[in-house]
């Protein structure tokens, strides 16, 4: 170490031991320069104490100025305090106490410190800052504020010459220009690109979506992300989510993409829709949604499930329409046609109306037997809800029916009627057929049990398809392919459920029969 100064004496009954320098004092050891209006140097300790102006050079690169610096030469550790400003080439640091330690080129405080760099202003109570990699620790009360977003964390990594953040503990990201919000608990943020990549428990907050997965990615200039595993996105304007183990989202166009055991589940009065398919996709504005779940489509309601290939759902008019093969199940009731539609009230969001168009057939297992079904079939048919379950019913052109008529007392079957009308109008309780309309003049035969013919026993196009039925929310998973498989499952357990519902008794109530000719 070499030093000098204007002045140099002693006073060992005030300071034992030390040189006073006084007046453009300078020191230098291993490329550092200090510089200052006076110092004390212990010669013993070969430890040297600046005060006044004090400024520290390192090479060309590194300039601090501080009111004290205490230097120990033997160890190049400096402790500077009071009014302490750092400068490099990509940042400034300002803070009341710092630790310089020249032989790991580490900066470190313990009371709060300010960096500025190009792009950002981050402040923490503690942090660490490497010379050589520009990289900053910080932790406790840490903040990263730029013009479009705000960051606090507990605990980060931030690199001053590229912008890049690395999050190791519970931190928030908002953006000022939407309040759009991120929050993850692991991850990384590239503050000049604006992408960021996030690993354990990340949420983000958009407008009118929350989406939350195992790990999650975020380009918020081009408006896209995606989410892997365990996805939930939560739709904020509408009771209606989202889930399944790859999503992505498009901003400007409002679009969701989901995929791998994808499910929509609606969310009316205690009572939960679930539908899965393959594909689902959501696109417009909440109130123009379109919803589209394909192919191999299974719903799963406490009182009404359903299958088909595909299905489209608009939201602002309350339709949902089912193709190719679908058949609903409702209390009992297995209802099926080329083309079948749901329609909700667009206000309450509770189960309307329904319309099933061509070749119509509504059948039902006789409640105590094994091998007698009641069956209605027809052109088109039309159905009213009340409180979510399935009241009325109305057969319109070239009606059919057969029906097993039940000994009230004995519960024996007495005879089997076969109807043929052009409409019938029937009403359901429970879930049961209780009663019968024939609103044109029917042609009808009643049979006793032992004289019904083989032919009459079952309807034309009559197909019975209980097997395909899911019984469970769990079910819709399962794959017709005869041997109860399940679609793989992510990590965790799908099933943490939003509403608790049970799957649908059959009813026990008794029917009876009657027809009117209008």
């Amino acid at each position: 170490m070499v030093y000098s100064a204007a002045l140099q004496e002693a006073d060992e009954e005030k300071y034992p031991g030390a040189t006073i320098l006084i007046g453009d004092v300078k020191m230098k050891h291993k490329g550092v320069i200090l510089t200052c209006k006076k110092a004390y140097y212990y010669k013993k300790q070969n430890f040297f104490k600046a005060l006044q102006d004090v400024v520290i050079k390192q090479g060309d690169t590194i300039t601090q100025t501080s009111d004290y610096v205490d230097y120990d030469v033997n160890s190049e550790q400096a402790l500077s305090w009071g009014n302490v400003i750092l400068k490099d080439p990509v940042m400034t640091l300002t803070t009341d106490t710092l630790q310089f330690d020249r032989l790991n080129q580490k900066l470190y405080y313990q009371s709060f410190a300010t960096i500025k760099d190009q792009t950002n202003t981050l402040k923490s109570k503690n942090g660490n800052y490497y010379l050589e990699t520009k990289k900053f620790t910080a932790t406790t009360r840490v903040t990263v504020v730029n013009p479009k977003h705000n960051l606090t964390s507990n605990h980060l990594d931030y690199y001053t010459d590229s912008g890049l953040t690395y999050l190791y503990g519970p931190s928030t990201i908002t953006n000022t220009e939407n309040e759009n919000r991120i929050y993850c608990e692991r991850g990384f943020y590239n503050t000049k690109t604006d992408i960021s990549y996030f690993v354990k428990n990340a949420k983000l907050f958009l407008k009118e979506r929350t989406v939350e997965g195992d790990s999650l990615y975020y380009d918020k200039n081009k408006g896209f992300a995606s989410a892997t595993n365990n996805i939930q996105v939560i739709d904020t304007v509408k009771n209606f989510v989202t889930k399944g183990n790859y999503a992505e989202i498009f901003e400007e166009k409002d679009s969701l993409f989901v995929v791998k055991r994808a499910v929509a589940i609606s969310i009316v009065e205690n009572d939960s829709t679930f539908i899965h398919g393959d594909t689902l996709l959501v696109t417009g504005a909440p109130e123009k949604r379109i919803v589209r779940i394909y192919p191999r489509v299974k719903i799963f309601k406490s009182d009404l499930q359903g299958k088909c290939d595909s299905i489209h759902t608009n939201q602002e008019t309350g339709y949902t329409k089912m193709f190719r093969k679908p058949v609903l199940w409702s209390e009992g009731n297995q209802i099926t046609g080329d083309t079948i539609f749901l329609i909700s009230n667009t206000e309450t969001e509770q189960l309307d109306s329904l319309k099933v168009l061509n070749n119509s057939f509504i059948v039902s297992k006789d409640s105590l037997s094994t091998d007698e079904y009641n069956q209605i079939k027809g052109r088109n048919m039309f159905g009213k809800f009340y409180q979510n379950k399935l009241k009325t019913l109305l057969v319109k052109g070239d009606a059919e029916s057969v029906y097993y008529n039940r000994n009230e007392e004995t519960d024996s079957i007495e005879t089997i009627t076969k109807e043929i009308s052009s409409n019938i109008e029937f009403t359901l309780v429970d879930g049961q057929i209780e009663t019968i309309k024939y609103l044109k003049t029917s042609d009808g035969v009643t049979y006793p049990p032992s004289l019904l013919p083989e032919d009459v026993k079952k309807l034309k196009g009559f197909i019975w398809r209980e097997n395909e039925q899911p019984k469970t929310k769990q079910d819709i998973f399962k794959k017709d392919d005869g041997k109860n498989k399940e679609e793989p499952k992510s990590d965790k357990d799908f099933n943490k459920p939003i509403l608790a519902n049970k799957p649908p008794e059959k009813s026990k109530a008794k029917t009876s029969i009657s027809s009117k000719d209008k």
